[in-house]
């Protein structure tokens, strides 16, 4: 089977020592094998004078037909709404901790990507969601988000106010800390944390877990993805609230600003070595295997 896979973009994580050995030693692989590479901005500056050519994330994606991100999964999140918008696939070499999506090590990165670049690998697809910020009627600010959206106090420690709607229908007011809305990939994130359930990534669903809520019957709930997710921010004008994405885009909201929540169009195409086990992960993971 001929290599799929020609042109190879590389992103990395900022400010981490690791980075640059794991980049020199992959680049030197793909040269090997007569790869053409390019770098994004990001592994563009632990080289003095980089020989590939560097460029921005938007041009990376366009231009190649697999991306390899270098760092954590917190890495992948910000290189995913770029990635899936361009339809490109992703693989992750893990430098960081966890590693729910990042699962390839650097110990093992050669013979793996030997194996991916001869066609043997597995494909699975996440969803995203998309975010926009709607104040009197006019969006405000836009975003994408692989793990989750927060609707989140800002600053103060003093509870928000919300109200939901899905597809047009009233699910609840909820005076809480926030409130998680997450993609099957994001249940095992800030979600968890907060009491949500784990998803299965081949679930089309999506988790709503509020955070510290001050009634406490007001659990989780896990509805289709196909729903269209507005929640209205209430309160006078001293309400200090926050929206962020992935824990890595973030805006201000105000009392009357209304959020709306769909399924992105586009999916993130994520590369895992063949046989990969979704549940061997989270075994490792989160250390379920684990005796007392």
């Amino acid at each position: 089977m001929s290599n799929p896979f020609q042109t190879i973009g590389l992103i990395a994580k900022s400010g981490a020592p690791a980075v640059a050995q794991t980049l020199t030693k992959l680049i030197g692989d793909l040269r090997q094998r007569e790869l053409h590479v390019v770098l994004d901005e990001s592994a563009a500056v632990y080289f003095e004078r980089p020989e590939e050519a560097v460029l921005n994330r938007w041009e990376l994606a366009k231009g190649c037909d697999l991306a390899i991100v270098v760092g954590g999964d917190g890495t992948l999140l910000n290189a995913a709404r770029s990635l899936a918008e361009a339809n490109v696939p992703v693989l992750g070499v893990n430098l960081g901790r966890l590693g729910f999506l990042t699962d390839v090590s650097p110990d093992e990165m050669h013979e793996r990507l030997d194996e991916i670049l001869a066609g043997q690998y597995d494909e699975e697809h996440r969803s995203l969601l998309h975010a926009s910020v709607l104040r009197d009627g006019r969006s405000i600010s836009e975003s994408d988000a692989l793990n989750d959206v927060v609707i989140h106090k800002w600053d103060i420690a003093r509870m928000i106010e919300v109200d939901t709607t899905i597809d047009g229908r009233f699910l609840n007011s909820l005076r809480a800390d926030g409130l998680i809305v997450a993609t099957p990939t994001g249940s095992t994130a800030y979600a968890l944390s907060g009491g949500g359930p784990i998803l299965d990534p081949a679930l089309k669903a999506l988790v709503l877990v509020p955070i510290c809520p001050h009634t406490l019957s007001n659990r989780p709930i896990v509805v289709s993805d196909q729903v269209d997710i507005k929640i209205a921010v209430r309160g006078d004008n001293s309400t200090e609230a926050q929206i962020t994405c992935d824990g890595q885009v973030n805006f201000e909201l105000a009392s009357g600003d209304q959020v709306h929540i769909t399924r992105k169009d586009h999916d993130l195409r994520l590369i895992h070595p063949r046989n990969h086990d979704h549940f061997d992960t989270m075994r490792k993971k989160l250390r379920w295997a684990e005796q007392p």
